[in-house]
C-alpha cells in the first residue's frame, strides 16, 4: 500500500519509553506495564495483554458527582502492552506533576493520567452553590496527567498584583497557590438592557498559572 496515509507522518512506531506520550496532537499513547486510568470511552486502539475495567468512585465519590455535576468517569487499564486515547478529535497535552504540585483541572479536561496520581473534587473557594457551583478536580501525587481541549490552550501567567479573570466556561484549570473568587464585571445597568454575555469571571490571584480553552462554549457532548 502506498499513499500519505501510509507516510511516517501517521505511522505508529516503536514505543521510545514506558508510560505515557504523545502520539500525535490528537492522541496520547500509553505504554502500560501495571495500571493506569483513563476517560471511560476515550481508548481508540490497542494492543497487547490489557483489561480495561471501570473505576468506581466509592459512595462519597459518587454523592459529590451527583451533587456538583463534576466528575471523572474512569476505566482503570491493567496488564502489559500499549493502548491509544483520544476523545471527540480534541488536541491533546501532558502535564508532569511532581510531589508537592498541585493541579486543578476541570473534569472534562481530563484524558488520562499516571496511577502515582490521585485527585479528590473539591469546591473552587469563592464559587460555591451560592456563586455558580463550580467543582473541579484536585490533582496531587508523583507522574503525568494526559489533557484534552477543544482548539490550541492559553496558558497566562498570574503574579501578585496583577489578577486574571477567566469565563467560567473556558478555564481549563490553574496551579496551585491561586486565590479564587467570582468576580463581576457588568453594571446593573447593563444586564437591564439585556448584558454583554460576560457577567461573571473567575478571579485568580497571586503566583501561578492559569489554562483557558479558545471557547467560552460548553461541549454539546458529555460522555
Amino acid at each position: 500500500m502506498k499513499g500519505d496515509l501510509f507516510s511516517s507522518d501517521h505511522m505508529v512506531q516503536p514505543a521510545a519509553a514506558p508510560g505515557m506520550s504523545l502520539q500525535n496532537a490528537k492522541s496520547i499513547r500509553y505504554v502500560v506495564g501495571g495500571e493506569m486510568f483513563a476517560r471511560q470511552g476515550s481508548m481508540v486502539a490497542y494492543r497487547g495483554d490489557l483489561r480495561f475495567e471501570r473505576k468506581g468512585q466509592g459512595v462519597g465519590g459518587m454523592l459529590k458527582r451527583a451533587v456538583t455535576g463534576e466528575g471523572l468517569p474512569l476505566m482503570s487499564v491493567r496488564g502489559q502492552g500499549e493502548a491509544w486515547f483520544a476523545h471527540e478529535a480534541q488536541n491533546c497535552f501532558i502535564v508532569d506533576v511532581e510531589p508537592g504540585d498541585e493541579f486543578t483541572v476541570n473534569g472534562r479536561n481530563v484524558l488520562c493520567f499516571d496511577a502515582g496520581l490521585s485527585y479528590e473534587i473539591k469546591t473552587v473557594k469563592g464559587a460555591g452553590i451560592a456563586g455558580g457551583g463550580l467543582f473541579n478536580s484536585l490533582f496531587t501525587g508523583h507522574g503525568r496527567l494526559g489533557l484534552i481541549c477543544e482548539g490550541n490552550p492559553l496558558v497566562i501567567p498570574v503574579s501578585p498584583g496583577l489578577p486574571v479573570f477567566v469565563d467560567t466556561d473556558a478555564v481549563v484549570g490553574w496551579t496551585a497557590h491561586l486565590h479564587t473568587s467570582l468576580h463581576r464585571s457588568q453594571s446593573i445597568g447593563s444586564m437591564l438592557r439585556g448584558g454583554s454575555g460576560e457577567a461573571v469571571q473567575l478571579k485568580l490571584e497571586g503566583q501561578g498559572y492559569v489554562v483557558v480553552r479558545p471557547s467560552e462554549l460548553t461541549p454539546q457532548k458529555e460522555h
